[in-house]
């Protein structure tokens, strides 16, 4: 029995041309462009810095020629609290706070 089942190929599926002058060309003539753009840490900025930044981004998007495509990628780093458990002078319940979160992982 024959495989008539065509095979498609990475190249066929992902068309991309070359790489030119930091930008991205596909076969279809579409350009692709990369930005880094590094924002605060969550719940660090005020209210009137997070309206800054948010029509910031605006403006950004605003400005892009038409059937442009925005994609944001938003970055998490998972850790793990170290306390400091051998503090001099700590209560009962700064100790008892930092025996329950130590070792604990957040993002």
């Amino acid at each position: 029995m024959r495989n008539v089942l065509k095979a498609e190929t990475l190249e066929r599926k992902f068309p991309l041309l070359a790489v030119e002058h930091d930008c991205i060309v596909s076969k279809n003539a579409d350009l692709s462009v990369a930005f880094e753009v590094r924002l605060p840490e969550l719940y660090t900025v005020t209210a009137s810095e997070y309206e800054a930044i948010h029509s910031a981004w605006v403006k950004a998007i605003r400005v892009l020629p038409d059937y442009s495509v925005v994609c944001k990628q938003d970055w998490f780093v998972k850790e793990t609290y170290r306390s400091d458990l051998g503090k001099e002078g700590q209560s009962f319940l700064a100790r008892s706070y930092e025996r329950h979160f130590n070792e604990r992982p957040y993002l």
